[in-house]
């Protein structure tokens, strides 16, 4: 073949590749809540990147792909529309933090809390400084949240068992809006993280994890 026609073929790429246009700058942000008190809020480190990938690829957001990290003191917390919380253990709240996490949530932000086991007697009355006339309501199974792009009609999906007990979606509502969404007893972080992390984890249970956290990031999205 002559010469010339790779060169032309090499020239023919070159002005493709220079014609497409640039991708898209990602829409915005979702960040990991970086706590007090010296709970491992580092946890699942593979989890929010699968999950910002899956959202990307299956709700058609352009969420950058690393997730942030963010203090509750810290003015940035205000610019991120989804946080998510995680850890086994201690959590607390100083007063700065409260304010800053409320008025984040008045605001129209959105927290998912996620009990990585063993969370649950720290958040709760780290939350009550943040809301003190609120209590955490379990939602029902007809709740939006579970009815987005992703079907679950018997509400969370059960991905690692600990004490035998059922998966729980509670919810604090201020004003009728679910400002903060909290998984018990169901350990979701832990099913978005990288197949293998966890032997027992099947491709199942790591799709069923993903589409339930993709419904959390649609309902914060697009709720009134």
């Amino acid at each position: 073949m002559p010469k010339y026609f790779f060169v032309a073929l090499l020239l023919l790429l070159f002005s493709l590749t220079a014609a497409a246009p640039p991708a898209a700058a990602p829409s915005f942000r979702i960040a990991k809540l970086h706590y007090g008190g010296g709970g491992d809020w580092y946890a699942n480190k593979t989890s929010l990147p699968n999950l910002i990938r899956f959202c990307n690829q299956t709700l058609g957001t352009n969420i950058a792909p690393a997730e942030a990290t963010v203090e509750l003191d810290s003015p940035e917390l205000l610019t991120y529309p989804f946080v998510h919380m995680t850890g086994h253990g201690n959590v607390t709240f100083s007063d700065t933090d409260a304010r800053n996490l409320r008025r984040y949530l008045i605001g129209g932000g959105f927290l998912h809390i996620d009990d990585n086991y063993g969370l649950d007697k720290f958040i709760r009355p780290e939350m009550k400084k943040v809301f003190p006339d609120l209590e955490f309501v379990e939602l029902p199974f007809t709740h939006p949240i579970y009815h987005q792009k992703f079907q679950f009609p018997r509400g969370l999906p059960k991905i690692h068992e600990h004490d035998g007990k059922r998966p729980q979606g509670f919810g604090l509502l201020y004003k009728g809006r679910l400002v903060c969404f909290y998984s018990f007893e169901c350990d979701l972080g832990n099913g978005w993280e990288d197949l293998g992390t966890y032997p027992e984890d099947t491709p199942a249970t790591h799709e069923a994890a993903l589409k339930m956290g993709a419904n959390l990031v649609s309902y914060a999205l697009t709720q009134d």
